[in-house]
């Protein structure tokens, strides 16, 4: 059995230290972390750290679960830069640019759609996300959804598929013929490469009725059910995903009191994506009013080639605590264990005896660094499955 022994830890944000221990972040000062195998071992004060194959000293900095990235569109080719020149000029965004990026994704190779996806996982864990999520979307046939599946799961478990992310242009008159073509031939060709189903409830994508009977052929056949709600405006996404039993409900920007009333009676996560308003110059999710519902919220990057083409959890916890209103360590709490929750993993997302060996080493001595000197390269080394990256 090889061991690998992390201490001189200034820091560690274990997520999981006792009974409202080292606060909601459940800090240990002085600490050592001990991973076996890939799974962290034991966990305590660097003085009683057990002997380990092989050391790593941090040095007296801060050691962080990695983050756990519930909300991403990795499976594309080609970029929408002039369409974000546009919006930064004054045109609203719509969601319509998805098109663009469907018509460069069903002529691109599989090699090519395979080169984007390994490039922006490879960008997202040198900025310390370790875990994430990964769907289709931009295939939009049959063919094509499945092949965007396939690749995506060979680079995470946590797939979805988004055949329902917006109607394609040869359906534009025929919506009914599209949603009976994703619950059938689609979902059938796509299921055995997921773990999750998805759709875009929202004005110009899918209405209500839709989004049900789409998310219900979904669980029908065994796939967790996640929704795009309420981003350009108000509307029915977050009822419906209460309603089914959602892991999550993503982008939340727009909502009423009823709306946080049943998150905060379900189980279903709230996650907040703030690249999308950073990028689309929107209102951000007001992220104070479901935390003190007591709302279960996490972070995320959307990160995509139009809407919100970021792979970096640190960036979004820096806009989260300026502009949506949370602490330091609630940001970082959601960016980890909420993104945990999201994507209902117990495994990740935390420190603990026999959670994954999933974390980071911070050229800082506190996660406060993380929104307090945005946009620098914080993270000094990350470790996956007890690996160093």
């Amino acid at each position: 059995m090889s061991s690998l022994l992390v201490d001189n830890i200034g820091e560690l944000v274990t997520n999981s230290y006792g009974s409202g221990e080292g606060g909601p972040l459940g800090i240990r000062r002085d600490a050592a972390l001990l991973v076996e195998d890939g799974v962290v071992a034991w966990v305590g004060p660097a003085r009683d750290a057990p002997a380990a194959d092989r050391r790593i000293d941090a040095a007296g900095a801060a050691v962080l679960p990695g983050f756990v990235d519930s909300h991403a569109h990795l499976v594309f080719a080609g970029d929408r830069a002039a369409e974000f020149a546009a919006r930064m000029a004054g045109e609203p965004y719509t969601g319509g640019g998805i098109r663009t990026t469907v018509g460069a994704t069903r002529a691109a190779s599989d090699e090519q759609l395979r080169a984007t996806v390994r490039r922006l996982r490879a960008e997202a864990m040198r900025q310390g996300t370790t875990t994430i999520e990964i769907k289709s979307g931009y295939g939009l046939t049959v063919a094509d959804e499945a092949r965007s599946l396939r690749i995506a799961a060979e680079f995470t478990e946590d797939t979805t598929f988004l055949g329902a992310h917006v109607v394609p242009a040869e359906y534009a008159d025929r919506p009914d013929d599209y949603v009976g073509m994703v619950c059938g031939p689609m979902l059938a060709a796509a299921a055995p490469y997921a773990r999750w189903i998805d759709v875009f409830c929202e004005r110009g994508a899918f209405d209500v009725d839709h989004a049900r009977a789409i998310l219900a052929c979904g669980q029908a056949v065994g796939l967790g059910v996640r929704v795009h709600a309420n981003q350009l405006g108000p509307g029915p996404g977050v009822q419906l995903g209460v309603e089914l039993g959602a892991a999550s409900v993503d982008h939340c920007t727009h909502l009423s009191d009823a709306d946080i009333d049943a998150l905060a009676a379900a189980e279903t996560v709230a996650a907040l994506l703030p690249g999308a308003e950073f990028s689309t110059r929107s209102p951000y999710p007001d992220a104070r009013r479901l935390l003190d519902a007591g709302v279960t919220v996490a972070l995320a990057t959307d990160c995509n080639p139009g809407s919100s083409y970021t792979s970096s959890m640190p960036f979004c916890i820096a806009l989260a605590v300026r502009e949506m209103r949370m602490t330091p360590a609630e940001a970082v709490w959601a960016a980890t264990a909420g993104g945990a929750a999201a994507l209902r993993r117990t495994d990740v997302g935390r420190l603990a005896p026999g959670t994954r060996a999933d974390l980071m080493i911070l050229d800082a001595p506190s996660h406060l660094h993380l929104a307090y000197r945005p946009g620098v390269p914080l993270i000094r080394q990350v470790l996956h499955n007890g690996v160093p990256q």
